[in-house]
């Protein structure tokens, strides 16, 4: 579980680290969608490149970025196993008796695996260039135009923010947990279903209590410094783009624009 690098902002200075969040999050949009676009291999080739130089553009270890696939092994693994009995196109690439692998069943396998990578990158990318603070402006400033059709944009980009920097919070609060079961004899790995099945809970349980108590305390200490949703709030700090913001917007509707044309020539 330390391999979640989602949520985690590291504290460098970097070009990406002071760019205006707002076109952070613009920027990931951009890719994001860029990355669903059926622009084959050369596509997915263009976007890991230039995920990779802003990677190394923000000084972030490209190791770091990428160590949280590893959580997601089972999962493409799980996947190839359905695609391998689902998907009967393409040509054979093994057969024994009547059980056959078809070449698009691994081919499909490798587009969704290649498209969690890009994401991942992007996303983790994000998050860890931006201060939660940042993401919260960011985001309420993005949404400010649905004020008008009564969407509490302050609310929901609170709410947002809060998330993601619960998230190593909660991870390393498993962590905890694990070892202390384990330093008790309780065994998460081995043993009959039912045994593991009552180490989950065991484990699920302490989880949930922990999480609710730090949610009354970021709460009360919420109260106690006189938050109130809904209420008029000025900022100590305004945003306001600069030439590497849209420089950086520039680059990303570039590379989106560049994928629709590879989908409409291949």
């Amino acid at each position: 579980m330390g391999n979640v690098t989602l949520g985690r902002y590291i504290n460098l200075d970097s070009p990406i680290h002071r760019l205006d969040p707002r076109a952070k999050i613009v920027g990931m949009l951009l890719l994001l969608i860029a990355i669903f676009i059926p622009a084959g291999w050369i596509g997915y080739g263009i976007l890991f490149v230039y995920a990779t130089a802003v990677i190394m553009k923000a000084k972030l270890s490209f190791g770091y970025v990428v160590k949280t696939m590893k959580p997601m092994r089972f999962m493409m693994i799980f996947l190839l196993i359905i695609n391998i009995f689902v998907i009967r196109t393409g040509t054979v690439w093994v057969e024994w008796g009547s059980f056959r692998i078809y070449s698009d069943a691994v081919t499909q396998t490798l587009y969704i695996v290649v498209r969690l990578l890009l994401m991942i990158m992007i996303t983790t990318t994000l998050t860890a260039t931006t201060k939660p603070l940042e993401m919260t402006v960011g985001l309420e400033d993005l949404m400010q135009p649905l004020v008008r059709f009564h969407v509490p944009a302050h609310e929901i980009a609170m709410l947002i923010s809060i998330a993601l920097r619960f998230i190593p919070d909660l991870i390393e609060e498993t962590e905890r947990i694990i070892k202390a079961q384990e330093s008790r004899g309780v065994d998460l790995k081995e043993g009959k279903m039912k045994e593991r099945i009552m180490a989950i809970l065991s484990l699920i349980v302490p989880l949930f209590v922990s999480a609710f108590q730090r949610a009354e305390d970021l709460a009360n200490a919420m109260e106690a410094r006189g938050y109130a949703p809904g209420s008029e709030r000025t900022r100590y700090k305004v945003l306001k783009m600069q030439k590497n913001d849209w420089l950086l917007l520039v680059c990303d509707g570039a590379v989106l624009a560049g994928m629709i044309v590879l989908a409409n020539v291949l």
